[in-house]
């Protein structure tokens, strides 16, 4: 059985009176607003928990001459409801949503989080299969200020992990609004804030206004379906990996699994061990490399080189080690690229695969590899080898992409054409007018942090010079 006990937190709280216009922030290029307002009462906002309860209990009372943490309104001209809040508020409640709201909150700055599912980290609870574990040690997969539990193993499961998270959010307090659905994000000149159409759980319309905005939708938002004639008058069925479960369902079955990263590769195995027949599209060169080498985890061995030697020395030696552990991929069909596996990371984005047991079965032949995919007719597939053969279902291992796009109306920071942002690596994570961006460094839950730790650092230096905000926690591990 696993049990979480959650310390308990103190908090203490000061909230100088703030100054009765807007006061330029020396580290940002417009005016620093922190809604601040006079009202007459406090109206509680029904359903909407911000993240400190104590925050709020002190505001909710009459007051004509202090801000308020938030301010709800409803325009006469329609039934949305408009809410001002004087903190960041953070779209996506993902790990790198909930690690930026860990190192404000820690900060004492108060945030908001908004999220479109009915759950934190929906991905990796509703759109993963059931046996994926983490690809690396968890001492590189840990969020801010809680690491995993020392009894977990090195390379926790998935449920291990959403156990983590969810963990992680009850011991920093942190509360997001579910069933919310951002369809606009706007930063309005005159206010010097942002302001965010969002559709509610009963399709109601709501509007956030904040001075910061923080973009954690991550890369992995929307999935990404190839494009491949007949493949939607596929006779059978055809799923995306975010609607794999397990095998077990296509057992006995032909299955053709068209993307060769780690989850194809994955998938395949885990056909395997339910009597399933999978066969892999492999369309472009790939680098397979062994998860553990000479003892050590693949990528902490990588991290450790690179402080002492060139990247390119450090793939070479990548290179030599795979060779003599997995052979000549090249003779399965696996042929590699030509620019390293971290240079190649590094440049492209494109991850190396880690092997757990892939391979072996790809050379025993329980596993076919397949050249790129022309069309298809019926439950025939043809091959741009000119082999053609039927299967009886399609797994789309084609991964994920940004909707960043969508919904954010700003096209300095991100690129229209993947929704990534402009800046590389480790400049990505700020933009202008308090626009900042987490999870998207293609660097993992490592950069993640990285950027969740940076973002608070740079907000709490604005935040600082409207008054200040103290919470003490004992920051001890709830598990």
């Amino acid at each position: 059985m696993f049990i979480v006990h959650i310390s308990l937190l103190s908090h203490t709280h000061t909230f100088p009176s703030p100054p009765t216009s807007p006061q330029p922030c020396q580290h940002c290029t417009c005016m620093l607003f922190l809604g601040m307002q006079t009202m007459d009462t406090w109206a509680e906002i029904e359903g909407k928990r911000i993240h400190d309860p104590f925050f709020l209990k002190q505001y909710q009372q009459k007051s004509e001459d202090s801000y308020m943490p938030a301010s709800s309104t409803t325009t006469s001209s329609s039934s949305k409801q408009c809410i001002m809040f004087p903190g960041p508020v953070i779209v996506g409640a993902g790990p790198s949503g909930l690690a930026v709201a860990a190192c404000l909150k820690e900060k004492g700055i108060p945030s908001l989080v908004i999220e479109r599912s009915d759950c934190i980290a929906s991905l990796w609870q509703h759109k993963t299969y059931d046996r994926l574990s983490l690809h690396l040690p968890k001492k590189f997969c840990e969020l801010p200020l809680m690491p995993f539990p020392f009894d977990f193993p090195p390379y926790p499961s998935k449920k291990q992990f959403v156990l983590y998270l969810e963990a992680y959010a009850k011991n920093f307090g942190i509360n997001p609004l579910f069933n919310r659905t951002v369809i606009s994000a706007e930063h309005d000149k005159t206010l010097g804030q942002w302001r965010l159409q969002v559709i509610g759980p009963n399709k109601e319309e709501e509007e956030y206004t904040c001075r910061w905005l923080i973009v954690a939708t991550g890369e992995n938002a929307e999935t990404v379906t190839p494009e491949i004639e007949g493949l939607t008058g596929f006779s059978g069925p055809v799923v995306h990996t975010s609607m794999y479960k397990s095998g077990q369902q296509f057992e006995g079955k032909k299955v053709l699994v068209v993307g060769c990263g780690n989850s194809g590769m994955e998938v395949c195995l885990d056909l395997c061990n339910h009597n399933g027949q999978p066969h892999i599209v492999v369309r472009d060169t790939v680098h397979v490399l062994p998860r553990e080498m000479l003892g050590q985890s693949t990528f902490g061995l990588s991290m450790w080189l690179l402080k002492w030697f060139p990247i390119e020395w450090v793939d070479r030696f990548l290179l030599l080690i795979s060779w003599f552990m997995l052979g000549n991929t090249a003779r399965f069909g696996l042929k590699r690229p030509n620019t390293g596996p971290l240079e190649l990371k590094s440049e492209t984005g494109k991850t190396p695969v880690l092997d757990v047991g892939t391979l072996s079965k790809i050379k025993s032949g329980d596993i076919k590899v397949k050249l790129a995919v022309k069309k298809i007719v019926g439950k025939r597939v043809e091959f741009v080898d000119g082999k053609t053969e039927e299967f009886d279902a399609v797994v789309l291992a084609t991964g994920y992409k940004s909707n960043v796009p969508l919904w954010l109306k700003e096209t300095e920071m991100f690129s229209e054409k993947d929704g990534l942002p402009r800046k590389p690596f480790p400049n990505g994570w700020k933009g202008e007018k308090g626009l900042y961006v987490v999870g998207f460094t293609r660097r993992g839950l490592m950069g993640a942090s990285l950027d969740a730790t940076r973002i608070a650092q740079d907000i709490e230096m604005c935040w600082r010079r409207a008054g200040t905000y103290q919470h003490i926690t004992n920051g001890a591990s709830p598990f």
